[in-house]
């Protein structure tokens, strides 16, 4: 059996086309929605992820702030530069990218800086709990990303027993309860969790998101369970990545050519084939997180002028 691919490059397509409309309403009857993003130094990763998150913007006519104060900044010094961002009500969502670097206090940058109507992370105190309670509020993007794919390839989730493997506050958590509202029975597992892998083979749908390499191997998953994998860990050596893709030859050739390749929490081959359905890494889950995100900048924009 080879497992169905969930395509998010394609569902995140998608996502962003339908937004058009409501982003041409909003420019001719107010403004476009707008969202701000806070990149504090020069982390590499984060840098790729800001830009892909403006490139987002810019294609669909979203205004676009980016705010980059030095590494060196004290939690004190950043709260103080962000303070007219704050103030500007033309700036819908507001989004601090992670991680900040060691010396600030993240949280309290963050219930400072972000009001909870413009959280378009969706991970502050106030919209998770309303995510807790059912209630109308931004979504964390990675999961409510998942929710959608889920629901456009039309794969029940009612009834259904998933497993989510990992606890944090921007995946774990947020997709259980996603989960939990759509009547799944939901089982979260994490590092501390006894016979794991027995666990996981309980689920029809598996949700991997623990951040190692790999992790999840055939002895986690039922035959016909739908997987989902939301890690993205990059990999250089060689040994490992030839163990790991020995079924795909392409990929192989890509990572002599770059020297590295990425790899999901999931063992690839082990997903292929003992799934009904998979997404892959990459080109999976990461596109879908961009897509929600616009869509909570929409919307928030839109309730916003509302008022």
């Amino acid at each position: 059996m080879s497992g169905t691919v969930l395509d998010g490059k394609r569902i995140s397509r998608e996502i962003q086309e339908e937004l058009r409309s409501r982003i041409a309403a909003l420019a001719a009857k107010h403004r476009p929605p707008a969202l701000a993003v806070v990149r504090v130094g020069d982390n590499p990763a984060s840098e790729i992820y800001v830009r892909n998150k403006i490139k987002a913007c810019h294609d669909l006519g979203i205004r676009s702030i980016e705010i980059t104060p030095p590494g060196n900044v004290s939690t004190s010094e950043l709260i103080e530069t962000l303070q007219p961002l704050t103030a500007d009500a033309s700036v819908d969502g507001i989004l601090i990218q992670m991680p900040l670097p060691a010396q600030i206090d993240s949280d309290l940058v963050t219930s400072v800086v972000v009001d909870p109507v413009r959280d378009v992370d969706g991970f502050g105190v106030h919209s998770l709990g309303r995510l807790v309670l059912n209630e109308p509020a931004p979504r964390a993007c990675t999961p409510a990303g998942i929710l959608e794919l889920l629901k456009r390839y039309r794969i029940p989730i009612a009834g259904r027993h998933a497993v989510v493997v990992g606890r944090s506050n921007i995946v774990g958590k947020p997709m259980a309860l996603l989960l939990l509202h759509e009547n799944a029975t939901v089982t979260i597992c994490h590092s501390k969790t006894p016979n794991l892998a027995e666990e996981c083979r309980r689920a029809d749908i598996l949700i991997a998101a623990i951040g190692k390499p790999a992790a999840i191997t055939a002895s986690h998953i039922k035959p016909g369970a739908v997987v989902i994998d939301v890690g993205m860990n990059r990999i250089a050596d060689r040994e490992t990545v030839h163990g790991l893709f020995t079924h795909d030859p392409a990929r192989l050739a890509a990572f002599e050519k770059n020297g590295s390749t990425l790899v999901g929490d999931v063992e690839p081959r082990a997903m292929q084939e003992l799934s009904s359905a998979y997404t892959p890494v990459p080109g999976g889950v990461g596109p879908l997180t961009i897509a929600m995100l616009m869509a909570n900048t929409v919307q928030i924009a839109e309730t916003r002028l509302a008022c």
